[in-house]
């Protein structure tokens, strides 16, 4: 009896092995990049040959000594619904898969936030109405479940799969993913191009720009190891506060007073560098994609590591870039917004970073300091902040003639006792509501002081002069640079202007 138990189970296993399978990113209803190879990956026994058929197209692979498979398909344009089939000693079959434009949506939580809010206090504009009228059949979600790990995945965690975009399947998609491919398959079609959206929710809130890059790119780096030094930080304080919360359960249970919240993260696995790019992104990269849309960077404004992001958030871009192996994909992002967080944290010096992030090619980067909630570090008003996205992709991507982006710093000068400032995107130049507010100046010893502004449309070309009676010799200016400021500029197309500062940061040692 045990030789026959015995014998099924291993009967059982050969099976098992021989089995031809897929990563769990591939079911139905998924959308695969049009206008490129179509790659199609898995696993099944050794030297076992395989199969894939998708619309027209056949190919075939044999694997290696490990088992794995690797077929491509000749590239084709966007339409569908067609099935994909793969064989070997069992066939999988996915119905119902589309051909169009595939973006990866990743970063923290106001990526993450989905149109059905996070609670009653931190819920999107008119998320019922918008979860009500979320019926786009040619738009297509991928819900990645939160996972790390200390090494690159070839796969994903459980998932249930890719999802038509229905009211069910979108209240827990991010709400700025779906605003930004809701906007760009409107603009298509008004352009007579039927282009299905499949969109990847790559996120977790709270996490750092180090825990989405790869190990490999952050060890061969050496002006980013002091995130290491950081990590060493956060994991001593995460022992702390695990201490003190254990200490804090007894006081409670005791009926004594307690120590104040200390907004203790409740995971610091997803903190530590490469985790979260080994379990939510490395299972990705061998997929075609259009390209990336990418909101994050409020973790990484604490005084102690904002000073890296400026070279931290370009290598994560060339990092991805490089693992995808098709070039210089489009990466379109977000500059945080304004909140009032506390002294311990920059986002002026952040959100300036992010702009000097634009220097990389392909890159456009959504402003969105205006539509900030003092109070709450999760704006409501994602559809601003989709619709900004859809604008640079709708100008960058797919080569339409508008003004994707409001004013950015160019040039600017000391003159006497002001200084003159020029954008770029800055025709129609104006201060939303009452004077132009904002702007700071500051003379050889760096102290910035407020300044009045005017905006100057001599020669036909609009700039901004900025003065302050208190420093009659300016050497420097910034604009939009507190935590959460008072900052009006916007061009003709009502895009607001970035921060920026012209004082650049004294040279690392």
């Amino acid at each position: 009896m045990k030789l026959r138990l015995t014998l099924c189970l291993l009967a059982a296993t050969l099976t098992s092995q021989a089995e031809v399978s897929l990563p769990k990113l591939f079911s139905s209803h998924m959308v695969l990049q049009c206008d490129m190879p179509i790659h199609v990956w898995g696993s099944a026994a050794p030297g076992e040959s395989i199969t894939a058929t998708f619309h027209d197209l056949t190919n075939t692979a044999t694997t290696d000594a490990t088992g794995r498979w690797s077929i491509f398909l000749p590239a084709q344009p966007a339409g569908g619904p067609y099935t994909l089939t793969v064989r070997g000693t069992n066939t999988i079959t996915y119905d119902d898969v589309l051909l169009g434009d595939l973006w990866f949506a990743s970063g923290q939580s106001n990526m993450e936030m989905p149109l059905a809010g996070f609670g009653p206090d931190t819920l999107v504009e008119d998320s019922d109405k918008e979860i009500a009228s979320a019926n786009y059949p040619d738009i297509r979600l991928l819900l990645v479940e939160r996972d790390t790990s200390g090494y690159p995945r070839e796969d994903i965690k459980a998932t249930t799969g890719w999802a038509t975009c229905t009211p069910a399947s979108a209240k827990d998609f991010s709400a700025v993913a779906y605003f930004f491919a809701r906007n760009i398959q409107k603009a298509l079609a008004d352009k007579k191009q039927h282009v299905p959206i499949g969109l990847i929710d790559s996120t977790w809130g709270g996490t750092p720009a180090e825990a989405w890059t790869s190990m490999d790119t952050l060890g061969a780096n050496a002006s980013l190891m002091p995130v290491f030094a950081a990590q060493a930080e956060k994991t001593d304080q995460e022992s702390t506060e695990i201490r003190l919360d254990a200490i804090d359960k007894q006081l409670r249970a005791e009926g004594k007073p307690t120590t104040p919240d200390r907004n203790w993260h409740p995971n610091p696995d997803s903190w530590r560098p490469a985790a979260l790019y080994n379990a939510m992104v490395a299972p990705f990269t061998p997929l075609p994609i259009k390209g990336v849309i990418w909101y994050q960077g409020e973790t990484n404004s604490a005084l102690n590591t904002v000073g890296l992001y400026d070279k931290l958030f370009p290598t994560l871009i060339q990092d991805w870039r490089q693992h995808w192996s098709q070039g210089n994909f489009p990466f379109l992002y977000v500059q945080i917004s304004a909140f009032a967080s506390t002294q311990k944290e920059n986002w002026g010096e952040l959100r300036d970073a992010q702009r000097k992030t634009l220097s990389v090619i392909n890159t456009g980067m959504a402003v969105t300091v205006d539509i900030g909630n003092e109070h709450n570090v999760h704006p409501a008003n994602k559809q601003a902040v989709g619709e900004r996205l859809s604008l640079i992709a709708r100008h960058l991507v797919y080569g339409e003639d508008i003004v994707s982006s409001g004013p950015l710093v160019r040039l600017a000068y000391p003159d006497h006792e002001v200084m003159h400032v020029w954008f770029d995107n800055a025709i129609g130049l104006h201060a939303k509501e009452g004077s132009l507010e904002g702007f700071e100046v500051a003379g050889p010893d760096h102290v910035f002081l407020t300044a009045s502004a005017h905006i100057d449309h001599a020669a036909g070309a609009d700039s901004i002069t900025v003065s302050s009676p208190s420093i009659p010799n300016p050497q420097y200016v910034r604009y939009a640079w507190a935590n959460f400021p008072r900052a009006n500029l916007y061009n003709r197309a009502n895009l607001p202007a970035s921060t920026f500062t012209t004082l650049e940061p004294p040279t690392q040692p």
